[in-house]
């Protein structure tokens, strides 16, 4: 996680609260700076909160975006 945030230019305690839901709104530059270190489209991620089944993993190539967070 340390890695991911420091790469997107948040603060890891920033990208921690993100993750935990703790900061309800993050900014459109924070989350477009995690989704490129991650490889994920802001289209991918505009689906997955759009999605109404939930569950589904974001369709990415390579490492799931959980274990992109972790290393």
């Amino acid at each position: 996680m340390l890695g991911t945030a420091l790469d997107a230019g948040v603060s890891p305690e920033t990208l921690r609260k993100i993750e935990s839901g703790r900061v309800a709104t993050p900014a459109f530059p924070t989350i477009a700076a995690i989704a490129d270190v991650l490889g994920l489209s802001l289209d991918a991620v505009w689906f997955e909160i759009n999605k109404s089944d939930g569950g589904a993993e974001l369709a990415t190539s390579g490492r799931g975006a959980g274990e992109r967070l972790a290393s």
